[in-house]
């Protein structure tokens, strides 16, 4: 294998390695396991964001200045040290802790990894390359989601129903094996680092000067709000559907042989693989819609098109009771967004200087973080409140509304509708 097409190969490796994350199926059953309560669990979530938000621009500077394959791989034993106390503990505190390091993991590869595919498609003369190389990890990635998906399930089928925190710990086999994955990097993607001397100024510089060109740029700036609106939404919104998904998968006569938690297995790791395997083939496409529909400019309006219909769909099938529909449209909406993740990476990598890539990315991955806070809790509330007013069946309503109004705003307020309304 010759040297690009390994990289390219590392490049992909990675993706597949880090998203071998069992516990994802079944993360709230295991901490309801473990005696937490719903409101306890929903601190425990708050805590993690929150700490990300405070350490992901910060992090991404870190790693632009020190290092970036040295970031990857303190990420890395971070959530290795993050699984070993969600799978050996039990104690309230003792979580908040691996809540910590898992956050201090995510901050350090929020960005990162991306800035160095784009510093090698660089330096290897392959930059327009960007979309289509991207959408190729991204689509390894969304493949090893789907194979954690029935690796998950099989390990929840073989074990003691009350010991769902062993899945924790088998998560650790691939992360070890990313690290090493890292060590064949070559030490160039490092990227250009300063002297210890000039650390800590370097970091700072780098990070007020990545924040002072997302917000002053109005490209970048104009990016950061699309993120917000179209990955926070579906952030808010896409495990709204995991009850419906549950109830729909328990029920099948072919499960109906097996006791409670083996079909709970076998049911959700069928969804959740055929889920993320669709993701896959969308990610692999991405290069190839932003080439037809002229730029990467253009296939997001027209992703934002996508995404009004489909929640208009939604609306409709929740209207009419036709649960099917809705399913269906949380369904495209999961493969919408892995079309438009590299898309918007493509276009952040095309704007901002190549030192401060991954600083960028990181304050577009906060973005999206703040959104996703501040729209999730009223979201959920008014959600109870049509439930609890005697119209459950309505009760996902507020979802397929406010997709509608966002996908609506992002429409009449983008650069080819400016143009639109400014013309004589």
């Amino acid at each position: 294998m010759n040297r690009p097409r390994l990289m390219l190969f590392r490049f992909c490796l990675y993706g597949f390695l880090k998203n071998q994350q069992y516990y994802d199926p079944f993360l709230v059953l295991i901490f309801l396991q473990k005696g937490l309560s719903f409101a306890e669990i929903g601190i425990l979530i708050a805590f993690r964001a929150i700490c990300i938000n405070l350490t992901e621009i910060p992090a991404g500077a870190v790693a632009d200045v020190l290092g970036r394959r040295r970031s990857m791989i303190v990420s890395f034993l971070a959530y290795i040290g993050s699984f070993l106390v969600f799978g050996l503990c039990n104690p309230l505190w003792t979580l908040f802790a691996a809540m910590l390091l898992f956050a201090v993991g995510e901050a350090f590869r929020t960005g990162t990894h991306k800035a160095m595919i784009f510093d090698w498609l660089q330096r290897q003369g392959r930059l327009d390359e960007r979309t289509t190389v991207y959408g190729r990890t991204r689509s390894w990635s969304k493949l090893g989601s789907a194979t954690s998906a029935v690796i998950a399930a099989a390990v929840v089928f073989v074990i003691p129903p009350k010991q769902l925190s062993i899945v924790f710990l088998v998560c650790i086999v691939p992360y070890l094996a990313a690290i090493v994955n890292f060590l064949g990097y070559p030490a160039y993607l490092d990227g250009p680092r300063s002297d210890a001397s000039h650390r800590e100024r370097s970091v700072l510089k780098t990070l007020f000067a990545a924040v002072s060109q997302s917000f002053r740029h109005r490209s970048l700036r104009r990016m950061l709000v699309e993120s917000m609106g179209y990955e926070g939404l579906f952030q808010s919104s896409k495990d709204y559907v995991q009850p419906v998904l549950a109830a729909a998968c328990i029920s099948l006569p072919m499960l109906l042989g097996l006791d409670e938690h083996r079909r709970v297995a076998v049911g959700i790791g069928a969804v959740y693989f055929a889920l993320h395997l669709l993701g896959s083939f969308a990610s692999r496409g991405a290069g190839r819609l932003a080439a037809a529909a002229g730029s990467e400019q253009r296939s997001a309006r027209l992703l934002w098109w996508m995404d009004l219909a489909v929640f208009g769909l939604m609306a409709a099938g929740i209207l009419a009771g036709l649960w099917t529909l809705v399913i269906g449209a949380f369904v495209l909406l999961a493969v919408l967004q892995n079309l438009w993740r590299p898309i918007l990476v493509g276009r952040v990598a095309s704007q901002a200087d190549a030192a401060q890539t991954a600083t960028v990315l990181s304050i577009e991955s906060q973005a999206k973080s703040l959104f996703v806070a501040a729209v999730a809790p009223p979201l959920g509330w008014s959600i109870d409140l049509i439930a609890s007013g005697g119209n459950a069946e309505l009760q996902f309503l507020p979802v397929a509304a406010l997709g509608i109004a966002i996908s609506m705003l992002m429409l009449l307020t983008g650069p080819q509708s400016r143009d639109r309304w400014s013309r004589p």
